[in-house]
């Protein structure tokens, strides 16, 4: 039987943050330096984190706190960790980084969780990892791949996914240069959210694409809280791009493409950083629509790797619905965390994070291993919508599909 769930609320500020308790406990948790009496505590486990549940990208994060959920539900099920229950206390940081900073500083310093796992977005992990960095607590976070969030050598830090930023490119990119020189785009058009991820990876495309000759002809970064797209997808459509690259994290793709409809443009190619990850995406701008539409993916429910097909029907089960990639990444992280936790057989930081840097974890995307930084050692996958599914269609030993469409179909409608 599971626990009820108990959520309370308060102010969306730093000061004031909402708060969401999922499983509340009255204890507190134990300290990041626990002695042996501690360790072996009867008392559930507590893991922290702070999820931007409320806010312009919540649609994504409530997946991915259902992750986590199905998670914890799991490991109890299957006796917990190092024979303890497992619960989870989960602060509300609205997207917000001053708010995400004192949500994890107050999960450490004043609630005394025993263990943390990460936040969504590039844009919070950067100015949360170095709280977690400070304190010495081991850090799995499930989604922010920004290559400035590793590069200060963080030793507690760990990424969740196959790959970071830095590599996100280049499936899409050795893909079009395998293409005759007459049949590539001559023109791209780059327009992103303002993340250290989507700016980052935009930055890639541009400089890998541009070496195959492609001419970037609009760029455009634009502010988390954009909620109209005309201007800018008029901007686009006059600057006439052969391929458009688009950094959107979630709601906000589905309005620039809204936007394209208006406008009457539709690109040649289009490539979409996260959005068409999401499970409402193709409800949000018809199936039809989605056709050709290019994307990256860190996880897939087709993957054949141990535990997944498991995952899969389990959460379908208990959430009447098929996971998303952002429910898959909380999941990866908390399968990452357990197995640190369970191989060192203790509650110490330290431990964990030197046994995580040492070793490669089995996960629901993967083998994972990292190197100094907590940066994974792996590749995307390239996605492609194709008959209303997202199918794989890079690397080929993985692919679910062999056929590529390399020029999208218009809007439906348009």
């Amino acid at each position: 039987m599971r626990r009820p769930r108990i959520r309370l609320h308060r102010g969306g500020t730093a000061g004031t943050a909402i708060v969401a308790l999922l499983a509340l406990v009255s204890a507190c948790g134990l300290s990041a330096e626990k002695s042996d009496e501690q360790a072996t505590s009867t008392e559930p486990i507590v893991i922290g984190m702070s999820l931007p549940l409320s806010g312009p990208v919540a649609d994504r994060a409530k997946p991915g706190m259902e992750g986590y959920q199905y998670w914890v539900d799991e490991l109890n099920a299957q006796g917990g960790l190092l024979g303890r229950k497992v619960e989870l206390k989960v602060l509300d940081d609205s997207f917000d980084q001053q708010t995400a900073i004192s949500d994890y500083t107050r999960l450490i310093s004043q609630d005394k969780v025993d263990l943390l796992l990460g936040t969504f977005s590039s844009d919070l992990n950067v100015a949360v990892a170095p709280v977690a960095e400070r304190y010495k607590y081991a850090y799995v976070q499930p989604s922010g791949g920004a290559d400035e969030i590793f590069a200060r050598d963080f030793k507690y830090l760990f990424f969740a996914q196959p790959a970071t930023t830095q590599k996100l490119p280049d499936r899409f990119v050795d893909l079009i240069a395998a293409l005759p020189a007459d049949q590539r785009p001559k023109t791209l058009a780059l327009v992103q959210l303002d993340d250290p991820n989507t700016t980052q990876a935009a930055k890639l495309f541009g400089e890998r694409l541009g070496k195959l000759g492609v001419k970037t002809v609009y760029d455009k970064t634009y502010a988390p809280d954009t909620s109209n797209f005309d201007t800018i997808a008029n901007a686009i459509k006059q600057a006439k791009p052969d391929l458009v690259i688009n950094g959107s994290i979630a709601g906000d793709g589905i309005s620039l493409i809204r936007s394209f409809q208006k406008v009457n443009f539709s690109p040649k190619q289009f490539y979409q950083l996260n959005t068409p990850t999401d499970p409402s995406f193709a409800k949000a701008i018809g199936t039809a629509n989605t056709e050709g539409i290019f994307t990256y993916l860190a996880w897939s429910p087709e993957a054949k790797y141990p535990t997944n097909t498991g995952f899969v029907a389990g959460y379908t089960k208990q959430f009447k619905a098929a996971p998303s990639e952002d429910a898959a990444n909380s999941y990866t992280a908390g399968q990452v965390l357990a197995a640190a936790v369970k191989a060192v057989g203790k509650l110490d930081q330290t431990a964990i994070a030197d046994w995580l840097h040492q070793n490669s974890v089995d996960t629901i995307v993967g083998p994972l291993n990292w190197d100094a930084t907590g940066r994974p050692q792996g590749d995307m996958l390239l996605g492609q919508f194709q008959g209303g599914q997202l199918k794989i269609v890079r690397p080929e030993s993985a692919a679910t599909s062999a056929d590529i469409l390399f020029a999208k179909p218009g809007w439906s409608g348009s």
